[in-house]
């Protein structure tokens, strides 16, 4: 990977949207729900005043407007502060 986040951020893979079918009918992509899990793909260091509880790996839940969408080599993530992510699925 060659983001590496600054500070306090961390770079998130979201988890793919959800694909349903009501009768047969197909919901396009643009009206396809946000996610609103990933997996952290790279941190930060941290600051001297907020220490790194997130690693590489996590998957976590995130608010539904939280994060900036990048897109590097056709794959799609989110950048946003350790403060963005609300909880961490074990």
């Amino acid at each position: 990977m060659s983001i590496k986040p600054l500070a306090d951020r961390v770079l998130i893979e979201p988890a793919p949207a959800e694909t349903k079918t009501v009768a047969g009918i197909i919901i396009p992509d643009t009206a396809k729900e946000k996610p609103l899990q990933g997996t952290i793909i790279a941190v930060g260091a941290g600051t001297k005043d907020e220490e790194m509880v997130l690693k590489a790996g996590d998957t976590v839940l995130y608010g539904k407007y939280a994060g900036t969408e990048i897109e590097h080599e056709g794959k799609k993530y989110l950048i946003m502060r350790q403060s963005d992510v609300v909880a961490v699925l074990a």
